[in-house]
C-alpha cells in the first residue's frame, strides 16, 4: 500500500464497493475548528448515502471516526490520549461481535499518515480533508481485516454537490463550507500542507444549501473558509476575465492576486437576499481581504451580521514579518479604523499567537498594547507551536522558552477579558436582539443566545409577549429572535431581562 494514497491494484482495490449489508454504527468525534465541524457533515452525509447508521453511543459502534486538528500540538496531543483509550475499548470487544474499525479523518491523517498507522497498530483507516467520498471503500477494506489510507490532496475537491447532514444542536445555526485550502503560506501555518491550495465551491451550490437550510428553519448561518474572504468561484465563463480585487491598504501577499471568478462581495450578496429573517456571518477571514464593497454589503442589509473577525496574530511589525502576514502594525489598525467608520458598532474578533520564533519581551508588549488600543469583543489566543513542513519549521528557530509562552499568553488572555469586559459594560442598559439557542448550561430556568456581536445572552426563561402584539404571551424557544435588555456583563456574556419576542426584520425596521 502506498501511504501517498490509495493502495495498489487488486481485488479489494479493483472492484466497487457496494455498501454493506447490515447497517454498521458509526460513532464521529471531531476536534478543532468549525471546518472539522463541517466537515464531519460532509462525511456522515456520504457514509449516511452508502447504507451506513449513525450511533451517538460510544459502545454500540462498529467503526469509531475522529475528525482530527493539526494546528497546535496539544490538539494533536488530545487525540493520541483519546486513541489509547479507544486501544482499551476495542480490546473489551466480545468475540461475537464484529471487531471495531477506527479511523482517523482530517488535518492530522494528512500530516502523520505513516505514523498514525503504525504507531501501536491501532487504526484501521486513515482519510485526508479530500478523501471523505472514498469513505465507504475504505471502510470496506478495513472490514476485510487490512488498514486502509487515502490523503491525497485535490486541486478542485469542494464537496459542492454534497449536502451535509446538520449535526447541529436545535437546528438552529448551520455552517456552510464555501472554500477550502488556503494560499497565505504564513510561516507559522500548517494548513496549507493539511487541506491544499485554495479553492471555491461554485455560487450555485453554496445558494442552494443555504436555500435548503432556510427551509429546515435554521435561523443563523456562517459561511466557512480557510481564507473564507477570498472566495473566487470560477465555474462559470462569462466571470473568468474579471480583474482581481484591490487588497486592504497597505497589505500584500506571497502570491499573484488571480483574476477572474465571482467574488466574496457578490456570494455575500446573495446569500442575505436568501431569506430576510436569516442572520449571517462568515469566518475566518484575512484582513488583507476586505474590499469596501464587502464592508458596504454588511453595513446595508439587515441580516449581515456586524461583527468581523480580523486575526493580526501579533501587535509587532517585526512579528508580523517574520511570521509573513502581509502587513505591519500600521496597517492592521487603520483597517480597524476604516472598518469602524464603515460598520458602526462593529463587534470584533481576533487571534493572537504568543511567543513566536524570535519574539521579544517588546515585541509581546506591543501585542498588549494591540489589545488595548483595539478592545476586541471575542478573542482567540494560543501560544505558538511549532509544526513540521511549515516555513518556521525550515527557516526560524523556536526560541521562547516554554514557560516564557506560558506567562505571556497568561498576561495576553488578562488584556483580553479585561478589554471585553469593558467593551461588554459599554452595552449594560440597552437592548440586544438576541436569537434564541436553547436552556443555559448552568440554569435550567434560563435561556442563552447570541447577539449580532456573536456575544453570549443570558436571560430568565419566561413568557413574553409578541412585540407585534399579535399573538399571545408565550415562552421563546429555540430560532426565536428577541429582545432582551442587558443588566450586567462579563468579558464572556451579557446578562438581561427578556423584553419581547420579535423577528430580525422588525427589529431592524425599529433601530
Amino acid at each position: 500500500k502506498g501511504f501517498g494514497g490509495r493502495e495498489g491494484p487488486g481485488p479489494l482495490a479493483a472492484r466497487r464497493f457496494l455498501p454493506p449489508a447490515a447497517p454498521v454504527a458509526v460513532y464521529l468525534e471531531t476536534y478543532g475548528c468549525q471546518m472539522n465541524v463541517s466537515d464531519a457533515e460532509i462525511a456522515w452525509a456520504i457514509l449516511q448515502k452508502n447504507g451506513y447508521a449513525r450511533t451517538k453511543e460510544l459502545d454500540e459502534a462498529d467503526v469509531i471516526l475522529l475528525v482530527t486538528c493539526s494546528v497546535r500540538e496539544k490538539a494533536e496531543q488530545t487525540i493520541w490520549n483519546r486513541l489509547r483509550h479507544l486501544k482499551a475499548l476495542k480490546a473489551r470487544r466480545p468475540r461475537a461481535r464484529v471487531p471495531l474499525r477506527i479511523g482517523i479523518l482530517g488535518c492530522m491523517a494528512e500530516r502523520l499518515k505513516e505514523e498514525i498507522l503504525d504507531r501501536e497498530k491501532l487504526v484501521d483507516i486513515v482519510a485526508g480533508p479530500d478523501a471523505y467520498r472514498d469513505l465507504p471503500r475504505l471502510l470496506a477494506v478495513a472490514e476485510s481485516g487490512q488498514r486502509a489510507a487515502n490523503v491525497l490532496l485535490s486541486l478542485d475537491e469542494t464537496y459542492a454537490d454534497i449536502l451535509p447532514v446538520q449535526t447541529s444542536a436545535g437546528g438552529t445555526t448551520a455552517f456552510v463550507s464555501i472554500m477550502r485550502g488556503c494560499d497565505n503560506m504564513c510561516s507559522y501555518c500548517i494548513v496549507p500542507f493539511t487541506r491544499g491550495r485554495e479553492r471555491s465551491r461554485p455560487v450555485a451550490s453554496i445558494l442552494q444549501e443555504v436555500r435548503l437550510l432556510s427551509e429546515q428553519g435554521v435561523k443563523e448561518v456562517t459561511l466557512l473558509g480557510q481564507n473564507v474572504n477570498s472566495f473566487r468561484d470560477t465555474s462559470e465563463v462569462q466571470f473568468q476575465s474579471a480583474a482581481a480585487p484591490a487588497l486592504s491598504r497597505g497589505f500584500s501577499t506571497v502570491y499573484k492576486a488571480k483574476p477572474g471568478g465571482l467574488r466574496f462581495a457578490h456570494l455575500l450578496d446573495q446569500v442575505s437576499r436568501i431569506d430576510p429573517e436569516m442572520r449571517i456571518r462568515f469566518t475566518s477571514p484575512h484582513p488583507k481581504d476586505f474590499p469596501d464593497e464587502v464592508l458596504q454589503l454588511i453595513q446595508e442589509r439587515h441580516n449581515i451580521c456586524k461583527q468581523l473577525h480580523l486575526p493580526a496574530q501579533s501587535g509587532s511589525t517585526r512579528v508580523l514579518e517574520a511570521m509573513r502576514r502581509g502587513y505591519t502594525r500600521e496597517a492592521y489598525l487603520e483597517l480597524v479604523q476604516h472598518v469602524r467608520e464603515a460598520i458602526p458598532g462593529v463587534s470584533l474578533s481576533s487571534d493572537f499567537i504568543a511567543g513566536f520564533c524570535g519574539e521579544t519581551e517588546d515585541d509581546h508588549q506591543q501585542t498588549v498594547s494591540l489589545l488595548r488600543e483595539v478592545r476586541y469583543n471575542v478573542g482567540f489566543l494560543f501560544a505558538y507551536s511549532m509544526r513540521q513542513k511549515t516555513r518556521a519549521y525550515h527557516r526560524l528557530q523556536d526560541d521562547v522558552p516554554a514557560d516564557i509562552k506560558k506567562r505571556r499568553l497568561e498576561e495576553l488572555i488578562a488584556v483580553f477579558r479585561e478589554e471585553a469586559a469593558r467593551a461588554n459594560e459599554a452595552l449594560v442598559g440597552q437592548s440586544q436582539l438576541v436569537l434564541v439557542e436553547g436552556p443555559s448550561k448552568r440554569s435550567a430556568s434560563e435561556l442563552c443566545g447570541r447577539n449580532d456581536g456573536n456575544v453570549k445572552v443570558i436571560f430568565p426563561d419566561t413568557e413574553t409577549a409578541d412585540a407585534a402584539g399579535c399573538e399571545a404571551a408565550a415562552r421563546a424557544r429555540p430560532g426565536d429572535y428577541v429582545l432582551v435588555k442587558v443588566t450586567s456583563a462579563t468579558s464572556q456574556s451579557l446578562r438581561g431581562v427578556l423584553l419581547c419576542r420579535t423577528t430580525l426584520s422588525r427589529a431592524a425596521a425599529c433601530c
